[in-house]
């Protein structure tokens, strides 16, 4: 709903927590190997020059869903602005989210994260 940058993945665990601590060592490789195969994806597909990979934990740390833990993966690119606010609430991204959602969601189905 607001995405961050073109290319920003929310991953979400299967189980709801609102801390780290909860999860299992086996959940945070998991979450970790999802992470990976997203930044091999997004390589690929979009050619970023990096990545800002982390979570907000708390409400006032900047969750928007307190009661579940979720990770951001936002590609970055060399003088990206993010949003570019030009009136109000009116922002610019440089690649419709359709055309992002055409590059990613192919090879998204083609792995498991088993």
């Amino acid at each position: 709903r607001y995405p961050y940058s073109n290319g920003h993945l929310l991953i979400y665990p299967l189980r709801h927590t609102s801390t780290i601590e909860d999860f299992s060592r086996e959940e945070g490789v998991r979450l970790f190997t999802i992470i990976q195969a997203s930044t091999t994806i997004l390589r690929e597909a979009m050619q970023p020059e990096g990545f800002n990979v982390g979570m907000n934990v708390g409400r006032v740390a900047g969750a928007g869903i307190d009661e579940h833990i979720h990770l951001h993966v936002v590609p970055r690119w060399a003088g990206d602005v993010n949003f570019m606010p030009i009136f109000a609430d009116v922002k610019i991204m440089p690649e419709h989210l359709e055309e992002s959602y055409k590059k990613l969601s192919l090879p998204f189905q083609k792995i498991t994260f088993s």
